[in-house]
């Protein structure tokens, strides 16, 4: 089968998170993000593509930082929450209601609850005719130490961070499984 243009979404298990900023008047602004990765190893710098026109965005265009929060199971309804299309000046922590969490290098509150917060300060804007790219340099990160072990790996199968597949009329919220096969990364080389 080959996949229409619309239908090319479908193929990836895409990670959801939450990016959680504040608008130059101090409006709180949580929003989720698929579109969303490492630039590479190890977390240096991240990748949000987003559509023109979002407060996030504009947010952190005019404020330099953000907040990568990620969510477990359990907080779909307040994903769902946040992606609605509120007017900037509604504080979308009390919408979903939930509560922030003090950062430590940025503005920008996290989000209580989640698993980890990378904070982010904006490095480069790369501006596209439909969408833009924003690379964000992580300059703190912090992770709930329920889910993580001493050398900070994450036991995924607890602490089941959420992703979604996409399909024709909606999503499916998913969290990673252990496939059964483990691979010690000197196998590559």
């Amino acid at each position: 089968m080959i996949l229409k243009p619309n239908q090319r979404e479908n193929i990836l298990p895409l990670p959801v998170v939450l990016i959680s900023t504040v608008s130059k008047d101090g409006t709180r602004n949580a929003a989720p993000w698929s579109n969303f990765t490492p630039a590479l190893r190890p977390l240096e710098e991240v990748i949000l593509a987003s559509w023109i026109k979002r407060d996030t965005l504009e947010n952190i265009r005019q404020t330099g930082e953000f907040v990568v929060n990620i969510p477990p199971v359990g907080m779909e309804d307040a994903v769902m929450i946040c992606a609605r299309n509120y007017p900037p000046e509604v504080d979308e922590f009390l919408e979903a209601g939930l509560r922030d969490r003090p950062s430590v290098k940025v503005k920008a509150p996290g989000i209580d609850g989640c698993l980890a917060w990378a904070e982010c300060v904006l490095e480069e804007e790369l501006a596209r005719e439909k969408f833009v790219l924003i690379i964000g340099k992580v300059v703190h990160l912090v992770v709930d130490d329920r889910f993580f072990n001493a050398e900070g790996s994450m036991d995924f199968q607890r602490a089941k961070p959420l992703s979604a597949m996409l399909g024709k009329d909606g999503m499916s919220f998913t969290y990673p499984a252990f496939s059964g096969r483990y691979a010690d990364y000197r196998e590559m080389f």
